[in-house]
């Protein structure tokens, strides 16, 4: 069994959604430990017990959040949750789905005039760009943070972080954004348009020749065409890419927002956890706690595995309590799980023994409804 000397502070979890300092609550983790129905009961639950008037912001291409809350869509823009029980306590829930692309034309159409909008919209480049280009879904995550934050409606935010291959993305979107903007290839390709609109193919031959013979054989020319057309037509926008990054870096750094690390007792997503706790220390962000997600308890935690499998054997030599032997041996074999479990999540705890946890018992159904969001907010507030 887990040492009791590595047993975590209690996460109070109500303590932060009544707070009304705190204004943002980021769940991040690694993929399938849960972020998605964790961000959605911790919403539900900021409104309906707290009166808070909260918004749930997903990036969840499954669209479970929209199914839990009773909703046919969710889209780029926040939806009123009806038929919570929120009267009382004067909440409000709001839902919404992070549109990659629409988020980017947002941008667009929100710092460019109309005419070089459409020559944005119509460069190939942005299109690949604005749907597929790795980062962009974590970046446009945190611009519609920043945005949300910006519009003051909000009493809480909660953030559901992308199902990215690592949950530092999240993080380190900005900084990619910024080092792409900042990169060699780049200032190249802006160079005709900032000395006179030449052509990059004129540009570049000028004093880049042999460079300009590479380029071409690696991207193609019409690529090469396309990507300096978009670069041309984004170079006004750079600037406030950029600065909107590090704003939102800076909130995220702030005492109005609180990290939630989720994670099932799993060696990687407890490592992923790991992992995201470092950087948060590091960045100086505000760490509040842990939720694990998923965690087995047997109904009798006294009896052992041990103990448990003795028993069952004594009463297979018996004969006549087939039935009793079963349910000892599958008492067994969960038991044996749970100690399993203790032993993964102590290896976060042992790293990181001032983080508050809170365990959730694993569920025996998939959550759908708001009932069911209820019933995992109750149990992560230790209700």
């Amino acid at each position: 069994m887990v040492p009791s000397d590595n047993v975590a502070p209690p996460l109070d979890v109500d303590r932060i959604l009544a707070d009304p300092g705190v204004r943002i609550v980021v769940c991040c983790g690694a993929g399938g430990v849960g972020k998605t129905t964790t961000a959605a009961a911790l919403a539900l639950r900021a409104a309906e017990e707290h009166g808070r008037r909260t918004v749930v912001l997903t990036i969840d291409p499954a669209r479970r959040l929209a199914q839990s809350l009773g909703l046919t869509e969710l889209d780029n823009t926040p939806r009123q949750v009806k038929g919570i029980d929120a009267e009382a306590s004067g909440g409000e829930l709001h839902a919404m789905m992070l549109d990659m692309k629409r988020t980017f034309d947002d941008v667009v159409l929100q710092h460019t005039d109309p005419a070089k909008a459409a020559e944005i919209f119509a460069n190939p480049f942005y299109a690949a760009m604005s749907s597929t280009f790795a980062g962009t879904q974590e970046y446009m995550a945190m611009e519609k943070l920043g945005q949300l934050h910006a519009r003051g409606e909000w009493d809480l935010i909660v953030v559901d972080t992308p199902p990215s291959r690592s949950a530092l993305d999240f993080l380190d979107a900005p900084a990619r954004l910024s080092r792409f903007l900042d990169g060699r290839m780049l200032r190249l390709l802006l160079a005709p348009a900032r000395t006179g609109g030449r052509s990059m193919f004129t540009f570049v031959t000028a004093g880049f020749g042999m460079f300009s013979k590479v380029v071409q054989k690696i991207l193609g020319a019409q690529l090469l065409t396309d990507l300096s057309g978009f670069v041309a037509a984004l170079d006004s926008m750079f600037g406030g890419f950029r600065q909107r990054a590090e704003q939102t870096y800076r909130i995220l750094q702030a005492r109005e927002t609180a990290f939630l690390l989720v994670a099932a007792p799993e060696p990687d997503a407890v490592r992923e956890a790991a992992y995201f706790a470092g950087r948060l220390r590091e960045e100086k962000m505000p760490l509040a706690g842990l939720v694990l997600n998923r965690v087995h308890r047997p109904a009798v935690p006294e009896l052992g595995p041990d103990e448990s499998l003795a028993a069952a054997e004594r009463l297979a030599e018996r004969g006549g309590h087939e039935r009793a032997a079963e349910v000892l041996r599958a008492h067994a074999a969960l038991a044996q799980q749970a100690v399993r479990e203790q032993l993964v999540a102590a290896r976060f705890t042992e790293a990181f023994p001032t983080v508050p946890t809170v365990s959730v018992t694993a569920q025996p159904a998939d959550v759908h409804d708001v009932d069911g969001l209820r019933t995992i907010g109750a149990a992560i507030s230790r209700e």
